[in-house]
């Protein structure tokens, strides 16, 4: 028996546009509906029974999406998300997208072939194929998003001001005298790294006793211990900021191959505060994410949307705390 991707290939159309065809065929345009059912037909599709009575039926499941499962700071966001769904009576399906757009779309199309009852996304890009739902149901829509922000979305969402935290973060590293501050970014197509980055810049608006050397790539440990050496071999800072504490603790690492104090010749901040924060060694200064209430809220405005309780979109901002350790000091 055909799949529904195999008749999506066939049809070129996402899956979502399939179910849509089957379970609302009023909201597909009249030609795309005649081919998707042509190919229907050929290939002798036949939607799992269970499936097409989920208008109705809730499946007790939701999905979330995740850019790197192996990223601590995502996996005690996803234990929220869980805490919370097993008090409502929900099972969690779990998707490693790897930041790959094509696994974002397979795993959101789960939602809207009614596999699941709703989405919850770690990334900062809104699935296709959940984008006319979006369109169609506005704040009705059960998806939505943590961790990053944009208006753009459309969704509720939960969040910390990662402009503001950024922007004390750098006041820090200057008010302890550091005029040479090297920054790593997160992937710049993200709003979450671009408001940071802003922040930073807005900390030293103004100072033109104090430069910023920006680098970007992604959050991982490798990154931060890459690009540090790039930067202690370009612009040799006083003190760097990377916008996540993976990235710091590479930085660390790099800083001790080349036989560089920490924080004597480079102090180093995070951000997240993840568990391993404070046994690195230094322990890292960061700025703290309340990841556990990230997650169970951004489940419960999900829960709220099934329930029919939010008629409004929600943009929930979370507070943050600089932690400081032993990984920051006086700019030598």
């Amino acid at each position: 028996m055909a799949t529904i991707h195999e008749v999506a290939r066939a049809a070129r159309v996402s899956p979502a546009t399939i179910s849509r065809v089957l379970l609302r065929p009023e909201l597909v345009a009249e030609k795309t509906r005649l081919r998707v059912q042509e190919v229907i037909d050929t290939l002798g599709y036949k939607p799992n029974p269970s499936a097409a009575s989920l208008r109705t039926l809730r499946t007790g499941k939701i999905v979330v999406s995740v850019p790197d499962i192996s990223n601590p700071f995502f996996s005690n966001i996803v234990r929220g998300i869980g805490e919370c769904a097993q008090k409502n009576g929900y099972s969690v399906l779990l998707g490693d997208t790897r930041g790959d757009r094509a696994r974002e779309e397979g795993f959101a199309a789960l939602l809207d072939s009614r596999m699941a009852d709703g989405l919850i996304f770690l990334g900062h890009r809104l699935p296709d194929a959940v984008r006319d739902t979006v369109m169609r149901e506005g704040a009705s829509a059960p998806i939505v998003n943590a961790c990053e922000f944009s208006p753009e979305l459309g969704v509720s969402s939960v969040h910390i001001d990662n402009r503001l935290a950024a922007r004390e973060a750098v006041q820090v590293l200057c008010n302890l005298g550091h005029h040479n501050i090297g920054v790593i970014t997160g992937d710049l197509e993200s709003p979450l790294s671009r408001d940071r980055l802003q922040g930073a810049r807005e900390a030293v608006e103004g100072r033109s006793d104090v430069r910023l050397t920006v680098v970007s790539d992604d959050f991982s440990i490798e990154s931060g211990r890459r690009q540090t050496l790039e930067l202690v071999r370009s612009v040799g800072p006083t003190a760097i900021f990377c916008f996540s504490d993976e990235m710091a603790i590479g930085a660390l690492a790099a800083l001790r191959s080349l036989n560089l104090d920490c924080p004597g010749d480079v102090s180093v901040m995070g951000f997240d505060d993840i568990d391993m924060a404070k046994y690195a060694f230094p322990a890292l200064t960061t700025i703290r994410q309340p990841m556990l209430e990230i997650g169970m809220l951004a489940a419960e405005l999900l829960f709220d949307i099934l329930a029919r309780r939010q008629a409004d979109l929600r943009c929930v901002t979370l507070p943050h705390e600089l932690v400081v350790r032993d990984s920051i000091g006086r700019a030598p």
